[in-house]
């Protein structure tokens, strides 16, 4: 019985070839990042205090936008939560389309006292956030070009099942919502109460 621990060619190779997928998601996703910002940039120029109250800045012409001050903006994800004027309804509307046409009727088709669900889900900020940065990843990890074949397990694993797990929860966002599809019903659970900072003594 042979107890060599030296690599195979095989091996190396397979190793190899995990190494390049992995450089290849960091490059796509740096790339993809770029764009996001480049796109954001453009849609929003940035208010001086001059001229017309802002409409420009809320308008922006695509040209320039975001540049001259010297600031970089930071290169991630948008946190959708944290969008503003018209990039929330707008990546809201793209979230919607995944949610209604992929992930509901691929993964969410039964609706029980165990496992809600709640047809307005886009009135729980909560759930926004969770729906939000599992697309996010989707995106990511679908694309074979930055993954591999290996994304969509690595999406089911990491990010759908958590996700999914977390929303339908006794005491997740949907917690008040439907127990079964033909008694639709929806609560938005309070939030609860966070008291300011004390002043200084």
């Amino acid at each position: 019985m042979s107890t060599d621990s030296t690599p195979t060619v095989d091996g190396l190779a397979e190793d190899l070839e995990d190494l390049k997928a992995v450089v290849n998601g960091f490059a796509s996703q740096l790339e993809h990042n770029t764009r996001e910002v480049e796109r954001l940039a453009a849609a929003v120029v940035p208010d001086d205090g001059q001229g017309d109250g802002g409409d420009t800045a809320r308008k922006g012409n695509g040209k320039g936008a975001g540049k001259g001050k010297g600031k970089e903006e930071p290169k991630t994800p948008p946190f959708i939560l944290r969008l503003s004027g018209e990039q929330y309804p707008a990546e809201l509307a793209a979230l919607a389309s995944w949610v209604r046409d992929l992930l509901v009727p691929t993964y969410l088709s039964e609706v029980s006292s165990s496992s809600t669900w709640c047809a307005s889900w886009w009135e729980h900020p909560p759930a926004v956030a969770r729906l939000h940065a599992a697309w996010l990843a989707w995106q990511e990890l679908t694309n074979p070009e930055v993954c591999g074949l290996t994304g969509p397990s690595v999406w089911h694993r990491d990010h759908l099942d958590p996700m999914v797990a977390h929303l339908r929860a006794p005491d997740g966002p949907f917690a008040g919502c439907m127990t079964n599809p033909d008694r639709p019903q929806h609560v938005v659970l309070p939030v609860p109460p966070v008291n300011a900072l004390p002043g200084p003594t």
